[in-house]
């Protein structure tokens, strides 16, 4: 598995018209052959930002690269960056292999 991430600091007062543009969007990562899950995340407060990040999760690193190299990832983001700034700076990416998975069995056993 591999695990992207983006880190966006978020100036306070357009926090809610960040998270409008994320929760509007179309994202098409369904569309995608080893896509597992996505979440926004909405982190800790700081004097001049929030801190969001966007955690999708893929079956492996070479569908994730797909997914950046593809017409469903360009659609994707094609408003990013619209409008007037809503972060400090650009998101800081971060990729992870999955070295372990630990799965609570009791959350198994009650499915």
């Amino acid at each position: 598995m591999y695990i992207a991430m983006n880190r966006f600091k978020v100036v306070k007062d357009q926090a809610k018209a960040f998270e409008d543009v994320w929760l509007t969007r179309v994202s098409r990562l369904d569309e995608m052959a080893g896509f597992v899950v996505f979440n926004l995340l909405k982190g800790p407060e700081s004097e001049d930002h929030i801190l969001y990040v966007s955690h999708t999760v893929w079956a492996t690193k070479a569908a994730f690269t797909a997914w950046t190299n593809s017409e469903q990832f360009r659609a994707a983001h094609a408003r990013a960056g619209d409008e007037n700034p809503r972060t400090l700076g650009h998101p800081q990416f971060e990729g992870f292999e999955v070295v372990q998975t630990i799965d609570n069995p009791r959350l198994r056993a009650a499915e």
